[in-house]
């Protein structure tokens, strides 16, 4: 991936994000109730993508993105809580669109290829490229904004502040402190399908599998809730679910900066964890309020959609597609969620093969 250059700084991020405060977002909260463009999918960009969705600000800082009638279009339902379902058409029109809530990157581009004939669904929301992993599936995949991983540890823990990729994919080995009968690191991830913990897993070199926990030499890993809730598979960018001063798990920057600045109707479930530094021979440190350019986890993220929808001339183009798309034109929305704007934003040439 091509590293680009991010338009926050530490001031200008603190600036952005004392915009607002306000509820915090799951589904569409105002009229309309069903909205023409219905998306599911990724965590990390929910938060964003709810603020295209629903605007967000008090007094109102962005009234959401509508059509040239003044209605709001586009509906986006959060990756949480796992286990409801959600509805995202007008059952007495079709009574197709209620079902299980897609929960992260993977099951919310299978959930757009298992509803788009129905049309209970027209896009997915996606924190990494997983296009190889739905072939044929005829999908596009648009960038719109650029986040970075890093990984968490409680504030009060005794794990090192700054680990190299090769510390990091010698602990996810289970090897050297996380090994042992006596371990001082104790690693986590996210549930799989998970797009920040594929992302982060493929940035160690490691192949992500369902069973990639139980697979030997990975059987230290924890990627089950202990805490929020226990047994359940864990959720991405929640801090909470760190409740030993020896775990370190991957985190989405943005999502960080959103919910510890608690802005933007962005629910704050980092808890009491930190941003450590990742850093290598190339490297340099990430902090709190800084997206660092430098850092070899940086990421696009994306909004997934049907080919036949893009080049159609409908909302998939004025909304998703090229840089005067109605998301592409609004780099201050990416930003106050803690995004850098992406020069890449609105490209549609990358598809699933």
């Amino acid at each position: 991936m091509r590293k680009r250059s991010l338009l926050l700084t530490a001031g200008a991020c603190l600036a952005t994000l004392t915009l607002a405060m306000g509820m915090a977002f799951a589904d569409p909260t105002n009229a309309p109730t069903f909205r023409q463009l219905a998306g599911t999918g990724s965590d990390t960009i929910q938060d964003v993508m709810n603020g295209f969705g629903n605007g967000y600000g008090s007094p109102t800082v962005f009234d959401g993105i509508k059509d040239s009638t003044g209605t709001r279009v586009l509906g986006s339902y959060d990756a949480v809580p796992a286990g409801s379902n959600i509805t995202t058409k007008d059952p007495a029109v079709n009574p197709n669109c209620t079902f299980a809530r897609p929960q992260g990157s993977g099951q919310g581009v299978q959930a757009l290829i298992n509803h788009t004939a129905d049309g209970c669904l027209q896009f997915a929301r996606s924190s990494t490229n997983n296009s190889a992993s739905f072939p044929g599936a005829n999908l596009t995949y648009i960038p719109f904004a650029v986040d970075a991983v890093t990984y968490v540890t409680r504030g009060t823990s005794n794990v090192s502040k700054a680990l190299t990729i090769a510390n990091l994919q010698t602990v996810y080995n289970c090897s050297g402190p996380a090994g042992g009968t006596n371990p001082s690191i104790l690693p986590v991830l996210p549930h799989f399908g998970s797009g920040t913990r594929s992302f982060f897993l493929q940035s160690l070199g490691f192949t992500d599998a369902a069973n990639f926990v139980s697979q030997p030499g990975h059987t230290c890993i924890r990627d089950v809730s202990n805490t929020v809730n226990p047994g359940a598979p864990l959720e991405e960018n929640d801090g909470r679910e760190l409740g030993n001063d020896k775990e370190l798990a991957p985190y989405s920057i943005a999502q960080w900066i959103a919910e510890v600045n608690n802005q933007n109707n962005v629910a704050d479930r980092h808890g009491t964890v930190l941003l450590r530094e990742i850093k290598d021979s190339t490297g340099a440190p990430v902090t709190p309020l800084v997206l660092n350019t430098s850092s070899p986890l940086n990421r696009e993220v994306y909004n997934v959609v049907p080919n036949s929808q893009v080049g159609a001339g409908g909302l998939v183009d004025s909304t998703f597609v090229g840089p005067s798309s109605a998301i592409c034109s609004n780099p201050n929305t990416i930003k106050a969620y803690g995004f850098g704007p992406d020069s890449n934003c609105g490209s549609t040439t990358l598809h699933t093969p």
